[in-house]
């Protein structure tokens, strides 16, 4: 990579109201580079999902600022996007979109969101219009290249604009007659398919890494379903699974303390078996009760209030010494009966998640409390200690494979981010 010309002497840069920017670099308003093509406002209520290519998507906000947009930037899995259930109430006056079109999201429930902008690819046969709270853009003046044209509203200097002209309070959004008057850096056309193929080497990689840590996620569920189960027996284990009850394994052990008179750390837990976190320097004043219970690293803790939800964890070293209220019983597990590591993974499994849900009565909404007389009664098959020690050696290898490759990928990310904004400033130069 060439760096003749930096920032930092000016030398080929030139001043503008974005900054420095190289000389052969333009300050362009959107609507000098980008045609705003017509959208649609239909509701989720009118769309249906279908992996045929027939009748007419629609891509709205939401799509945008999906987990499922890579998805979209990649040009895949076309079947996400919803099809117009009455095609006859489409206007004549429709922009289908075509390759190379932007899609932007006017609105955003955060700032980091707002001018958020997809360029589509690989839609070719496919009928997809632009949908609710979308701008839609097609560059008809050749100030662009494919490929490129979504790094446009990625640069750094873009953004924090975007995030200045942006109004709401709960719904950050912009209006149509900003966006089309809003100035954006445009390098010039040789330097945008250099930056565009110097970055997709790096989606490439992120595309790859990707695939292979869903793949191993869906292998790992695979394998934990049928080794907590019992269907699939590891090699030297072959004595029956007996039902016993949770009593069993557990016992309820709470350590009372009295409310500290300083600040301290409250321990919660997330729903869906996602562990647990901290609230750091919890004020005293912010809790009625003048009770409360300590927290040792590898107890069994739940909330009796989300239960029903998976919020059941198994405390990390990090947790130890953390405080809880009542409604956070905690449990250790019996010495040479029962493996944590082996629960770790057991209360993730829909049949345990199912048990909670039964001892978890109550109204509509959220408001169903566990109980914990019921808890400790539940009926569960568990092996002896010494395959549940098996298995969870197993499993937890392939929790570490997983973690390895999703801190490879956060890496890979982060290079990317620092990358594309030296590019897309200027700051270095690729040509």
């Amino acid at each position: 990579m060439s760096q003749t010309n930096t920032i930092e002497n000016h030398r080929g840069y030139k001043e503008t109201k974005l900054g420095w920017i190289p000389e052969d670099w333009e300050v362009l308003k959107v609507d000098e580079v980008f045609r705003f093509l017509g959208t649609n406002s239909f509701s989720r209520s009118s769309l249906f999902y279908s992996d045929s290519k027939l009748g007419t998507r629609n891509i709205h906000y939401g799509d945008i600022h999906s987990t499922y947009t890579e998805a979209l930037l990649n040009g895949s899995n076309y079947e996400i996007i919803p099809v117009i259930k009455e095609e006859e109430k489409l206007s004549q006056n429709n922009d289908l979109l075509i390759d190379g079109d932007l899609l932007i999201a006017d609105a955003s429930e955060d700032y980091e969101g707002v001018g958020k902008a997809i360029e589509l690819k690989n839609i070719e046969g496919l009928n997809i219009l632009a949908g609710l709270h979308t701008f839609a853009l097609r560059d008809q003046k050749q100030k662009t290249i494919k490929g490129f044209r979504s790094y446009i509203f990625l640069n750094e200097k873009v953004r924090n604009e975007l995030k200045r002209i942006a109004t709401g309070s709960k719904v950050y959004g912009i209006s149509k007659s900003n966006l089309k008057k809003f100035e954006v850096i445009v390098p010039s056309l040789p330097e945008q398919k250099s930056i565009a193929n110097c970055l997709s080497t790096w989606d490439t990689a992120i595309t790859k890494l990707t695939v292979l840590t869903k793949a191993k996620q869906q292998q790992k569920k695979a394998l934990a379903q049928q080794l907590l189960t019992g269907k699939k027996r590891l090699k030297g284990f072959s004595k029956g699974w007996k039902e016993n009850r949770l009593s069993n394994f557990i016992e309820y052990t709470p350590r009372a303390v009295e409310k500290p008179q300083e600040a301290f750390t409250k321990l919660g837990i997330r729903s869906h078996c996602k562990g647990t976190f901290h609230n750091e320097n919890f004020e005293p004043k912010n809790i009625a009760i003048t009770t409360l219970f300590e927290v040792k690293q590898h107890d069994l803790i739940v909330n009796i209030t989300f239960a029903w939800e998976g919020a059941i964890a198994i405390v990390k070293n990090k947790d130890n010494g953390s405080l809880v209220s009542h409604r956070f019983p905690t449990y250790i597990f019996k010495e040479n009966i029962s493996s944590y590591l082996f629960f770790e993974q057991f209360i993730k499994t829909k049949k345990f998640r199912y048990l909670l849900e039964l001892i978890s009565p109550g109204g509509a909404g959220r408001n169903r409390v566990m109980s914990k007389k019921e808890f400790i009664k539940l009926k569960v098959d568990i092996p002896e200690y010494e395959e549940q020690t098996a298995i969870a050696q197993i499993l937890n290898t392939a929790d570490k494979e997983i973690t390895l490759l999703q801190q490879q990928l956060i890496q890979l990310k982060l290079q990317k981010k620092g990358i594309m904004q030296q590019l897309l400033t200027g700051k270095k130069r690729l040509i």
